[in-house]
């Protein structure tokens, strides 16, 4: 094999596809899926390359310096593509020390086994850290005066798009987590930089907007509203919806993902965005519609299972990545405007019930389970 690549998190969902792109685009590279399993794990995700010869699944907790160091060594693993995490805030508010433990001490964990591993020989090395647009807070809706937002404004690259304010995340900001995930996400950005200025680790951090697409878990907006909306269950939304978010295609950010792993810089930092602000009342309203149609239903009829809950701690009230960097030095830009990924997340959920009704019932847990028993 030419190269030998260890990917985190891969049985998740950006992971998977990834895992996929990568597999599949690359056949003279090893990949190996280095997977805990946790809820948000599933090998389903992968059926349709499992059985390729340049896959290898190996279940270990990322935790495990001494499991990852012998796996990197045995394989002859010259590249990391880190996406291991626990990424959802509100469990992140209930049970902080899992956050901590799994996002920083285990990003710790890969570091010092590729440090250990590669000795100082760098070459053709890389370790490539995926991390959150959360690490930078929030942004205030500003607005040119008299113009109400949404309006049309531009990047630093010169394109137009909508937003909901005139500033956005650029690589130079500072960070000012707000959650405890994003806290250990930022915690984990230092690390990985530290490692590269203290040891000459080869080391890249990317920073990506919200995703959305299949085989997402569906405790995330898209994926659980699509599932309520089909069993016709209540659609609880914080405080009044006006919460703005940068929509990317999951597909899309697995192409950055393997353009900045071949092509970027040593010790860049690339912000990966869809230029392409939503609220989230609006998101739930384009869903609503979209659900009931291709349902069948008669479109907006299911409007009424919007139910207002209280406002969740901390929540930041918008995120606008300014991925310019990226398309101008990489030349990378998302492919799909949101409806049309909205269209095809959505159809994709109603023609997989099974995965979806598979893994909201939580029998892939237990299969896994009785599957690793004592390995």
């Amino acid at each position: 094999m030419k190269r030998s690549i260890i990917i985190t998190g891969g049985a998740g969902f950006i992971g998977s596809h990834v895992v996929r792109l990568f597999v599949n685009k690359y056949p003279e590279y090893k990949i190996i899926n280095l997977d805990k399993l946790t809820y948000a794990g599933n090998l389903a995700n992968l059926k349709d390359i499992e059985d390729k010869p340049n896959y290898k699944f190996v279940k270990m907790d990322i935790c495990d310096f001494e499991g990852v160091l012998k796996l990197m060594q045995e394989e002859h693993v010259d590249g990391i593509i880190h996406l291991a995490a626990e990424s959802h805030v509100d469990r992140s508010i209930k049970d902080p020390f899992t956050f901590a433990q799994t996002n920083v001490m285990g990003t710790l964990s890969l570091l010092q086994a590729a440090k250990a591993c590669w000795e100082g020989n760098y070459e053709g090395k890389r370790f490539y850290h995926i991390s959150t647009d959360e690490v930078y807070g929030a942004l205030e809706m500003t607005h040119p005066e008299g113009i109400e937002p949404p309006f049309t404004t531009k990047a630093s690259s010169g394109e137009h798009h909508l937003a909901y304010g005139e500033k956005f995340f650029t690589e130079d900001l500072k960070y000012q987590p707000h959650s405890p995930y994003s806290a250990a996400k930022a915690s984990s950005d230092h690390f990985v930089r530290a490692f590269h200025d203290t040891f000459g680790l080869p080391t890249i951090v990317t920073n990506c907007s919200n995703n959305y697409g299949p085989y997402q878990f569906p405790e995330k907006l898209i994926p659980l509203f699509i599932n309520n909306i089909r069993h016709r269950k209540p659609l609880p939304v914080y405080g009044k919806g006006e919460n703005v978010r940068d929509w990317l295609y999951v597909e899309d950010h697995a192409r950055a993902i393997d353009t900045i792993f071949h092509n970027g810089k040593i010790a860049e930092t690339y912000n990966i965005g869809g230029f392409n602000e939503w609220k989230n009342i609006d998101i739930i309203k384009v869903l609503i519609h979209t659900t009931d149609r291709l349902l069948g239903r008669k479109e907006g009829e299911d409007m009424d299972l919007i139910t207002y809950v209280t406002d969740r701690a901390g929540h930041d009230l918008r995120y606008a990545i300014d991925s310019s960097k990226l398309k101008r030095e990489l030349g990378w830009e998302p492919s799909l405007q949101f409806e049309e990924g909205i269209e095809k997340t959505v159809r994709w959920y109603l023609d997989n019930q099974d995965w979806l009704d598979n893994v909201t019932s939580g029998d892939y847990q237990k299969y896994y389970e009785n599957m690793y028993k004592g390995r």
